[in-house]
């Protein structure tokens, strides 16, 4: 009997393995279920964290991205805090990013208004970026002379297309300062543009042909603008010539079509609100197609710019007729530099494709906002024709030379500057490299600013009757007289910017416009496309606003062919 329990000993201990088995069991997961549970409320603390986070940074004037700013920074902690900037606050996490859309530039003076003292100097929160706009036009001097406001911000874009290596897109640093030099010195030089007059008066002549082939019929006027455009910044820029009157049986013409398309794909790209440009992490995903579409254009470009490089180095200096040497284009200038400059033919390349993509667009979009001022205003047209008729008279030609003697028809494009800025938001913005000071506030270095010329063009603190189109504003007597100047010395008028950042082909911009509008004005009387026809003036924004219906006109010869 003994020996029988004794041998069955370890059996007990067998016996209690299942229930010191499943107490393991039930402790590991209770141990998990609380490690879960614990993590669980370590999320939901992290995210009210984060939320009260971007809810304390939201509250603050001008959004998120002002708020972040103020609360990281050392003058948080300090007492008296610097005065903020007054400005929308927008929504969590995004700011304002909603008023860049559409009609950005009457958004944004609609909530100035709203906003006490924001006329003056606005804050508010592009997603993570924060920036400033003004409409006042001391202000707006104060940023654009400021050397701390000399660079660009990031725009996907822009390095999508190489026009992070053109002019305008380029880093503030050496390479910018060398671009600026070449283009002040050479491509834009006062001999530069007068080389060209011969070729603007040709042009301006082709287009007049083209319109007399329209027998009195309806004209696009934003076609043939584009077109004479396109053309003229062709030759000046690659040494191409075209006919603006081309059939389209034309050989050139499969050559221009294309050419336009590129354009027109790479001026929509530039000028869309890009949500990457503000949220970098979204850059792989794309959500908008800029990136895609970039991607598609840059070959065809590519092919055709370094195309033309190609033959220019293969050839010699083209010489006119009787050994005279005609005009030296951009790729020929470019190239006699490129060693000097230390220019790389990708570089050249983007300047280039710049040079062409806002040529044709700039004196388009001017010339078309003018035209259409000319038809809905008929008095101010008959007061050009008058001034033509008196300084050139009816039996002779348009010259440039006659041209400075024609005040009405400057104080014309002043005014059409004025009420319609190709830029209302300057096209191109600019970042603060450092914190600066603008009209006693503290600007961070990355901030984003904009001058808002369409919101300062309808101040009547700015303009008396601000919404009248009345060119004699810019004539001796009137409220501005003949001084007041396009070209950035006037903060009330600065549509192609001022200082370090301006148009550097403004000069080249406004000759040709002047030359063109007065050799169309003194040949043709422009009338709605049918009689008493209203003149569609309602605007769209891209990178530069246009007429959001084309303009359709009527002409009727007023000279002999």
């Amino acid at each position: 009997m003994e020996s029988s329990v004794e041998s069955s000993w370890w059996v007990l201990p067998l016996t209690l393995i299942p229930a010191i088995s499943g107490q393991q069991q039930q402790h590991d997961q209770s141990t998990a279920a609380a490690i879960a549970t614990s993590f669980v409320y370590l999320a939901i603390l992290a995210c009210l964290a984060w939320a009260a986070k971007s809810l304390l940074y939201w509250a603050h004037p001008g959004g998120p991205a002002w708020g972040r700013r103020y609360w990281t920074s050392p003058c948080a902690k300090t007492a008296p805090a610097p005065a903020p900037i007054p400005g929308p606050r927008g929504l969590p996490v995004v700011g304002s990013l909603g008023l860049m859309s559409g009609l950005a530039h009457s958004t944004l003076a609609a909530e100035a208004a709203r906003t006490p003292g924001a006329k003056r100097l606005m804050a508010l929160s592009l997603g993570p970026v924060p920036a400033v706009v003004t409409a006042h036009p001391d202000v707006a001097k104060e940023i654009l002379d400021n050397p701390a406001f000399a660079d660009r911000p990031v725009n996907h874009a822009a390095y999508g297309l190489m026009f992070h290596r053109s002019i305008g897109f380029a880093e503030h640093g050496p390479y910018w300062r060398a671009l600026r030099r070449v283009a002040s010195a050479h491509l834009f030089a006062p001999r530069q543009v007068d080389a060209f007059a011969p070729y603007r008066a040709r042009v301006g002549e082709d287009v007049v042909a083209a319109l007399r082939h329209a027998g009195g019929g309806v004209v696009n006027v934003r076609g043939v603008l584009r077109r004479a455009s396109l053309y003229y910044i062709m030759r000046f820029v690659f040494g191409k010539e075209y006919d603006v009157s081309s059939d389209s049986g034309k050989k050139d013409q499969g050559e221009v079509e294309e050419l336009l398309e590129m354009v027109h794909e790479g001026y929509e790209l530039l000028g869309k609100e890009n949500w990457c440009d503000y949220f970098p992490g979204l850059a792989g995903f794309d959500p908008q197609g800029v990136g895609a579409r970039c991607a598609e254009l840059m070959p065809r470009v590519n092919r055709f710019v370094h195309g033309i490089i190609d033959e220019h180095r293969g050839k010699a200096m083209i010489a006119g007729g009787e050994g005279e040497a005609q005009p030296l284009d951009f790729v020929d200038i470019l190239l006699s530099l490129q060693e000097s400059e230390g220019l790389a033919d990708a570089d050249i390349a983007a300047v280039l494709w710049e040079m062409i993509f806002r040529g044709t667009d700039a004196m388009a979009v001017l010339m078309e906002w003018t035209m259409a001022r000319l038809v809905l205003h008929p008095g101010v047209q008959a007061n050009v024709h008058k001034e033509l008729d008196e300084v050139v008279g009816k039996s002779s030609h348009v010259t440039e030379s006659a041209v400075l003697s024609l005040p009405y028809l400057q104080a014309l494009l002043k005014e059409a500057l004025r009420v319609h800025p190709p830029g209302p938001l300057l096209s191109w913005r600019h970042r603060a490299m450092w914190d600066t000071y603008v009209d006693g506030h503290l600007v961070p270095a990355g901030t984003t600013a904009m001058v808002n010329q369409w919101a300062m063009s309808r101040d009547p603190e700015v303009w008396a009757e601000p919404l009248e189109f009345r060119p004699e504003r810019f004539l001796p007597g009137g409220e501005a007289g003949p001084g007041v100047s396009v070209l950035g010395s006037d903060g009330r008028l600065v549509p192609f910017g001022s200082g370090r950042r301006s148009c550097p082909g403004k000069n080249l911009a406004m000759t040709t416009v002047t030359a063109w509008m007065a050799t169309l004005m003194h040949e043709f009387e422009w009338m709605p496309a049918k009689t008493g026809a209203p003149v569609d003036m309602s605007e769209v924004l891209r990178l530069s606003c246009e007429m959001a219906t084309p303009l359709q006109v009527r002409v009727r010869p007023r000279r002999g062919v």
